[in-house]
């Protein structure tokens, strides 16, 4: 186990910077994940860490020690890769003792590491069939094996569950969980999939061209979004946006946009432009509520999701119920005023604390 510190960190592919000077620690044991869209520096910044690439300006250091020159094995660190890169010639057992083979470890050692690892992942009985005998799901958790046996100091995983089908994906979410409760290991995982870093990350990083646009708990980033952008990013459905303008109405502070009012908590500064954010969950039915009228009906099983149109913008209502709508009904709506969000237009900042 280790924290690592990443200070001023920066990447450029010649006159293309694609990372841009970030800095934040991470705890001894804690699991972190780097989540942010296709081409936002995640998985260059996970490959720095691994010595994969270089740094062009800034110190990464592991347990202490800067690693700027040292090579991916002399990090003591292991990685997780998403096409599982297994050797197809080689049984599980051998797969999974590589490594260590390679240092030359004695027979017995590797032996008890596999062992060890096997029984964590629950592979004992597959110890010797070869890759091609094996589904998805099982090939993720031997290159997972293979990268126990070293001990590292730290694990990276590089979107480990993209090749997965949606049942095997929920199933691998758990495992892992599970292996880094039963190692304790520093943990830095990427993904596309906010759900994955909902549902298993202590602490998530958020990025985007290069930069962090916040990093917390995963309710922190789902309660608190710093901007839009984090706001729009974290949670399914995404949160609702709507573009209008805070004024003082006859009763207080209101959200205005078209002919829809909406009061706002006392104290709330006017804004000739500002957003309003409301998850689609954090909806009431109410006869007296805003009007939204309805284009699509998606019940679920768990849920009936309503996509429509509020003050000529669009929104999703997510609800329990099972309701009998059709398009064009309109279906008045209570966002919870506990729970919403306010941002400047311009920046996307948030406004309300």
């Amino acid at each position: 186990m280790a924290p690592v510190t990443i200070s001023s960190v920066r990447k450029s592919y010649g006159s293309s910077p694609a990372i841009k000077g970030i800095s934040f620690d991470i705890s001894d044991g804690e699991f972190i994940t780097l989540v942010g869209p296709s081409g936002c520096g995640k998985s260059t910044l996970l490959r720095m860490i691994a010595g994969l690439e270089d740094i062009t300006s800034g110190d990464i250091s592991i347990d202490g020690a800067v690693v700027n020159d040292l090579t991916p094995r002399e990090r003591n660190i292991a990685m997780v890769f998403q096409n599982y890169a297994l050797y197809p010639h080689m049984t599980v057992r051998d797969n999974m003792g590589f490594s260590l083979k390679i240092a030359k470890a004695p027979a017995s050692e590797i032996a008890s590491a596999v062992e060890r690892a096997s029984r964590i992942l629950g592979l004992e009985p597959l110890l010797d069939r070869y890759p091609r005998q094996l589904s998805g799901g099982q090939r993720q958790r031997v290159a997972m094996g293979r990268a126990i046996v070293r001990n590292p100091k730290v694990f990276l995983f590089d979107e480990p569950l993209s090749n997965l089908d949606a049942q095997l994906r929920v199933q691998m979410r758990a495992e892992i969980k599970q292996l880094h409760h039963n190692v304790g290991t520093t943990m830095i995982y990427v993904t596309h999939d906010q759900i994955e870093a909902m549902t298993m990350a202590d602490r998530i990083v958020v990025m985007r061209d290069g930069i962090i646009e916040q990093i917390g708990t995963p309710l922190d980033l789902y309660d608190r979004p710093a901007n839009v952008f984090v706001a729009r990013f974290i949670g399914s459905p995404a949160m609702n946006h709507l573009e209008g303008r805070i004024r003082q109405g006859p009763g207080g502070p209101e959200f205005a946009t078209g002919d829809m009012r909406l009061p706002l908590p006392g104290g709330t500064p006017p804004a000739e432009t500002a957003i309003l954010g409301f998850r689609p969950e954090h909806v009431t039915i109410d006869p007296d509520g805003l009007p939204v009228t309805v284009e699509v009906v998606e019940p679920t099983g768990a849920e009936t999701q309503v996509v429509g149109r509020l003050a000529g913008q669009p929104v999703i209502c997510a609800f329990r119920d099972r309701l009998s709508l059709k398009t064009g009904d309109t279906l008045h709506i209570r966002p919870d005023p506990e729970r919403l969000h306010l941002f400047e237009a311009d920046t996307g900042n948030r406004l309300n604390t």
